[in-house]
């Protein structure tokens, strides 16, 4: 199959609890569906993994809410002229803690790690199935999925909140669980993501969509870069195999060409399995439509454009400034139509994620996958790490392999870097280089936040140091979650 095919079955109406209702899994009645009685082969293992799966999907993570966030937060967007007040709230830093989509973000996340928390916590009765119905190696294959899912969950949670609830699969625990500090929710993290790089299979001998190995080394290498362990994380990625940039920068966001070779990991969206419910997933999952095509559309609603800052930081010939934005004068819909200038009213529209290139227009359900870290992220966080541990030589090669794809050449227009730059000058030059190869994918506010960079970039946005490097914690979390109190409200808030 192209992409996977998330199944619910019963876990739609066990899993779809949020982060402060109880899981009551000790079931006593023999009607109804218990561990116990479900988990009995592979196909019912694999059902419970898939619903982890799901929770990436709905309209408050990678389905909508997410690019808004982040695009507008970072600035790397604008006002494209039907961007509705609920959205700019995060390009002017005014939402507070009763925001209803950093509540259905925060929801999302904690249905997730639910989810897989079922399949972790509940390892003793699947280890009880016989082998002629589902093998060990598949069984660790299954647990590796859902941690490495788990810490997918847990990372969009703390990079966002900091100090979140620790729920680690433990049922004989309350939901309601109190505030962590960060650093212990990034050592599950990293404990889940060690286990996923040894028990997940090979890209190239997994189904694409789920979790591979090179997607969990990847993954943990970014956390490591995050935590500044430059060493371990270049160790971690350094074990990856069988990746390379795609020849075409563009195919990366394209339906068509996606769980490419670049491709590391991306959330899965596929029209064919059907869009009926795309606008009931706030936070539920199963959703698989994402609303980026018709959201950012020049010619749909356009409530996202580029901005000058972002277009503005393109070096002259760099042949990703129109892979990534459309200008007046291109073409669209297998080349039968030309955008006009009155099609842009801020002077460009986003080709990234569109599907214009097929269709006169978007028709709010788009199938085009979100990536999440695909190869060319990871060799520039190589680059970061080398920069720190190792040598400029080896940063330089690493961030040209980047810039040649996009076409730089040695002495031309628009240069490969001299390997004479400074350790400093390295670093600035992968600052310019995450910022224009990984425009509108939803890393440039955390990379801000993580270099110490927000509160100076950001400055006259409504940006606070001390405040808006961090959402708040739900007012609905705090006043349903007994062990949560205003007492753990993020600063500022």
């Amino acid at each position: 199959m192209k992409k996977y095919k998330i199944l619910f079955l019963f876990l739609t109406g066990i899993l779809t609890i949020n982060s402060c209702n109880t899981n009551d899994l000790e079931l006593s009645d023999p009607n109804q569906i218990t561990p116990e009685t479900y988990f009995a082969n592979e196909t019912q293992v694999q059902a419970a993994v898939n619903a982890a799966y799901a929770n990436l999907q709905p309209s408050a993570l990678y389905g909508r809410l997410m690019w808004f966030m982040n695009d507008n937060m970072s600035q790397e967007a604008v006002n494209g002229g039907g961007m509705e007040p609920n959205k700019e709230v995060f390009l002017n830093f005014t939402f507070n803690a009763t925001n209803g989509f950093i509540r259905d973000y925060w929801d999302a996340c904690y249905r997730g790690i639910n989810k897989a928390n079922f399949v972790i916590g509940n390892a003793p009765i699947i280890d009880a199935i016989a082998e002629t119905e589902l093998s060990t190696a598949t069984k660790l294959k299954f647990y590796a999925e859902a941690r490495f899912l788990r810490a997918q969950y847990y990372w969009l949670l703390v990079t966002k909140f900091g100090n979140v609830p620790l729920r680690n699969g433990d049922f004989s625990q309350p939901e309601g669980k109190a505030i962590s500090p960060k650093a212990d929710i990034v050592a599950q993290i990293i404990e889940d993501l060690e286990y996923a790089s040894i028990y997940l299979l090979p890209k190239a001998s997994e189904d694409a969509g789920r979790a591979t190995k090179g997607a969990a080394q990847a993954f943990l290498g970014k956390v490591l870069l995050y935590e500044k362990r430059y060493g371990d994380a270049l160790t971690s990625f350094e074990k990856m195999s069988g990746y390379d940039l795609e020849a075409n920068f563009l195919d990366n966001f394209l339906e068509e060409t996606e769980n490419g070779i670049e491709s590391v990991w991306e959330v899965q969206y596929d029209l064919t399995l059907g869009t009926n419910n795309k606008w009931g997933t706030d936070g539920t999952g199963q959703n698989h439509a994402t609303f980026r095509g018709q959201d950012y559309g020049a010619l749909d609603w356009f409530g996202s454009a580029p901005s000058d800052d972002l277009v503005n930081s393109f070096e002259a010939g760099d042949k990703r400034l129109n892979d990534t934005f459309y200008f007046a004068g291109d073409s669209y819909n297998n080349g039968t139509s030309t955008f006009e200038a009155a099609d842009f009213p801020v002077g460009r529209g986003w080709r990234k994620y569109q599907n214009y290139y097929k269709q006169p227009s978007e028709v709010q359900e788009s199938g085009i996958n979100a990536k999440v870290i695909r190869y060319a992220d990871v060799l520039l966080m190589m680059a970061e790490c080398a920069n720190e541990v190792r040598t400029q030589s080896e940063a330089i090669g690493l961030i040209n392999r980047v810039r040649a794809r996009a076409g730089a050449t040695a002495g031309g227009v628009f240069p490969l870097l001299s390997t004479t730059l400074s350790k400093a000058q390295v670093f600035e030059a992968i600052v310019q280089e995450r910022k224009v190869e990984l425009a509108g994918e939803q890393v440039r506010f955390d990379d801000l936040i993580r270099w110490d960079r927000a509160a100076t970039f950001l400055a006259g946005t409504g940006f606070q140091a001390g405040k808006n490097e961090l959402f708040p914690i739900p007012d609905a979390e705090i006043s349903s979650n007994p062990n949560v109190t205003s007492a753990d409200q993020n600063p500022g808030y």
